[in-house]
């Protein structure tokens, strides 16, 4: 009898141990579960590209105490999935390293990473004419042996690994290469997971312009780009309405029947239409993969407003880049994403100088939601106003708005887009 009793204490303690240990890893283990099938496409997993590079070149790395300070900032914005680039350099890897630390601090804290492996052509980047025909395979199989390394050694972080940023797109002239040479990687990616050397969860796929996943012209249109569409486990397309203001101003342009409406009412039915024209590039990808009788997910891997431009779309150009347009527009794919289950990564959390260094008022360098020292933008007033970011800071700038919160002077920076009845006379 007494040894029944003993019996069932220790039954009992075991289970309280256990449940104790499953309390303890459940954080983890919810993390290391989590697909890229359940996260992709989930409003409650909002998206954003993010770089930390705070000066004007790439070679000055960010911290790693850095790096947290921005994931932190992301985070309460309701961020839970970023996109890197390249694995060149080793902010994809500090990055990584980060959101484990930051999770053994706080095992509630959950963000996932879509790894970008760069993707060039032969001679890409050198004095020597690219050769669009042939791949850097040295580089390139540097970047994919990196993306499985690092996939592996943090599978509860990173969920995506996307073969190239635009790199089949034609005008990405220094380094774009044949649909060919995605396929081969992407294949070698897939190939990996079938045999047991990178989990089965983990999705593959390549983030490119709209028009290199066959929604633009048909001379994208080809055997490679067909297999590679069936190879992917979903496709990631770039929409930029914002570039578009100057090379196709067709529906940037202010209708003749909108010309009495105020400046803001122009403004604001501008940035309407810039949604829905991003939304019929992504609608385009949608039917040329349905042509082929292929059923994919599609999500938008890259959209994006800059703020400020000294060039194409500033008062010198289209009237593109402010403050008040990026808080549109980002609403506007917001909400449009999230009702239709569309993940969009959006371009980008912060400011990055390096972009076009020799150009320091150039558009590529104010794409962000914030300034490169920490301000938020006029899309993340409301969030300012409500406390948000009470206790963050980046590079000791605690998060502030910028125009100092006066939306007066702000709006002196914003001008409607030219009339088209103006340019017809």
């Amino acid at each position: 009898m007494a040894l029944k009793k003993h019996i069932i204490i220790l039954f009992i303690l075991c289970c309280l141990l256990s449940t104790s240990c499953t309390n303890k890893t459940k954080e983890e283990l919810n993390f290391k579960h989590k697909t890229a099938a359940q996260i992709l496409g989930n409003p409650e997993y909002l998206a954003i590209s993010y770089g930390g590079y705070r000066m004007t070149s790439r070679e000055i790395q960010p911290s790693l105490e850095a790096l947290k300070e921005d994931l932190k900032i992301m985070y309460v914005i309701g961020i839970r999935i970023i996109r890197t680039y390249n694995l060149k350099f080793p902010h994809a890897s500090n990055i990584l390293r980060a959101i484990k630390e930051l999770r053994e601090e706080d095992k509630s804290f959950e963000m996932y990473v879509m790894l970008g492996a760069w993707i060039d052509c032969a001679n890409a980047w050198t004095d020597l004419p690219p050769n669009h025909d042939i791949e850097d395979e040295k580089n390139n199989a540097s970047e994919i042996a990196k993306a499985i390394e690092l996939a592996n050694k943090y599978p509860e972080i990173v969920k995506i690994i996307a073969v190239g940023n635009e790199a089949m797109v034609h005008w990405a002239t220094p380094y774009f290469v044949k649909p060919k040479v995605v396929l081969k990687w992407v294949n070698y990616l897939q190939e990996k997971k079938a045999q047991g050397h990178l989990s089965d969860s983990l999705w593959i796929t390549s983030s490119d312009n709209f028009a290199s996943w066959g929604g633009g012209s048909s001379d994208y249109h080809n055997k490679d780009l067909e297999q590679l569409i069936a190879a992917v486990d979903y496709i990631s397309v770039h929409t930029y309405p914002f570039h578009d203001t100057h090379y196709n101003s067709s529906f940037w342009l202010i209708p003749e029947n909108e010309s009495s409406h105020s400046e803001i009412e122009k403004i604001d039915a501008a940035m309407e239409r810039a949604k829905s024209y991003a939304v019929s590039q992504y609608q385009s990808v949608k039917n040329y993969v349905s042509s082929l009788g292929i059923e994919k997910p599609i999500h938008i891997g890259e959209t994006g407003w800059a703020t400020t431009s000294q060039g194409l779309y500033g008062t010198n150009g289209s009237y593109a880049a402010d403050e008040y347009k990026q808080a549109l527009y980002y609403k506007f794919m917001r909400e449009w994403s999230n009702e239709n289950n569309v993940s969009c990564f959006f371009f980008e959390a912060f400011d990055e100088p390096w972009k076009d260094a020799n150009h320091p008022n150039g558009s590529e360098n104010f794409f962000g939601l914030f300034t490169v020292d920490g301000q938020a933008k006029y899309v993340l007033w409301p969030l300012v106003d409500n406390g948000v970011f009470s206790g963050l800071s980046r590079d000791g700038n605690s998060i502030e708005k910028t125009y100092k919160g006066h939306k007066d002077i702000l709006l002196e920076d914003v001008f409607p887009p030219k009339s088209a009845l103006t340019l017809t006379n």
